[in-house]
């Protein structure tokens, strides 16, 4: 089999500037989440969380970048703070209902209204409306290919 050129190979092109702008993204977002005194695996089930009724914690392993092994120990850790609550669902105790305590919703109100605006000069200094509307679309395609093999 012959190797592939990256100069004659469209598809690898990518790859490099895509993992950079990942990486760049990612420890940039994370120093920042860190200076408001959070890990990035509870900024992230604040955020899902908030402006919910809560969900099982199924739902929010789901709908978060957290593992589901690593799950458990964030949510211990936002109880011990205050920040969210546990609740068996009523009639099946095999379901546990997790959602924001009045300090969890004060602080994600202040932490991720911080975030966005932490991270809003990153995107407009390189892209048009128009340009992260067209680049939404062509991850999530690039996502949807990846995980249909997946």
């Amino acid at each position: 089999m012959e190797v592939p050129h990256l100069k004659d190979d469209p598809y690898l092109k990518l790859v490099r500037p895509l993992v950079e702008a990942y990486l760049a993204f990612w420890r940039t977002g994370n120093r920042h989440i860190k200076s408001m005194r959070l890990t990035p695996s509870q900024f992230d089930v604040l955020v899902t969380l908030g402006d919910t009724d809560g969900m099982t914690c199924s739902d929010l392993s789901e709908q978060t970048l957290v593992t589901k092994g690593t799950l458990t120990g964030v949510l211990d850790r936002l109880v011990s703070k205050g920040l969210i609550r546990r609740e068996t669902i009523r009639g099946d105790r095999r379901y546990t209902k997790v959602s924001l305590t009045a300090k969890g919703d004060a602080l994600f109100r202040k932490t991720f209204a911080a975030h966005v605006d932490f991270l809003r000069p990153f995107f407009e200094r390189a892209l048009s409306p128009q340009e992260v509307e067209q680049a939404c679309a062509l991850l999530l395609r690039l996502r949807d290919s990846f995980r249909q093999d997946g």
